[in-house]
């Protein structure tokens, strides 16, 4: 079986974007903490993205590898992010996608635990919404937050209301430059 892992950037007091997507409260991450976001992108197999996030990301990464002042760990991360399978979960995206990817239109838990009971290298998801499906399924094996200093009053919330609780175990602790920590947590099944 496949490890879920659900990781992000997240404010102080929970948010993964400001109100209307914002996302540049974080500002750049350090070269450090990009370094350790690549090496958890390399140790995937499979990224899991919703609609917002992938509408984020692929404008960007699929030719940032190209843009002048790339650095190598950028460099990497785009080469990387290009090869690596990913699968989209939107009901409005129109198909086919670029990049490795396919497009799920249908029941995302329900093709998400299909894909976790394959064998392979750890999955990753992002996006609030789909990552709060995995979660109310009980499906997410790991949690993987990058807290910034910050405060935001309101957003989007990295994690979404359960039904029940979810213990976990705490696996790793780590500072990064600009006071970012980061806190790894393994689900008690």
């Amino acid at each position: 079986m496949r490890k879920l892992v659900y990781g992000m950037n997240v404010s102080l007091d929970g948010y993964i974007a400001a109100p209307g997507g914002d996302i540049s409260w974080g500002g750049p991450p350090s070269d450090e903490l990009f370094q350790w976001w690549l090496d958890q992108e390399r140790a995937s197999g499979l990224t899991l993205y919703g609609r917002r996030l992938w509408e984020t990301m692929s404008p960007y990464w699929p030719t940032a590898d190209q843009e002048p002042g790339a650095t190598p760990a950028e460099i990497e991360f785009a080469r990387n992010w290009r090869e690596t399978p990913k699968v989209v979960f939107s009901s409005t995206l129109r198909g086919p996608l670029e990049w490795n990817t396919r497009l799920v239109k249908g029941h995302a838990a329900a093709e998400i635990a299909r894909l976790r009971a394959e064998d392979g290298a750890p999955m990753t998801i992002g996006g609030a919404t789909l990552a709060a499906a995995a979660m109310r399924a009980g499906l997410i094996d790991e949690y993987m937050l990058a807290t910034y200093p910050v405060l935001l009053g309101s957003g989007t919330p990295f994690f979404t209301a359960l039904d029940s609780w979810v213990t976990l175990d705490l696996i790793e602790t780590r500072t990064f430059p600009d006071g970012v920590v980061l806190t790894r947590y393994e689900t008690r099944r």
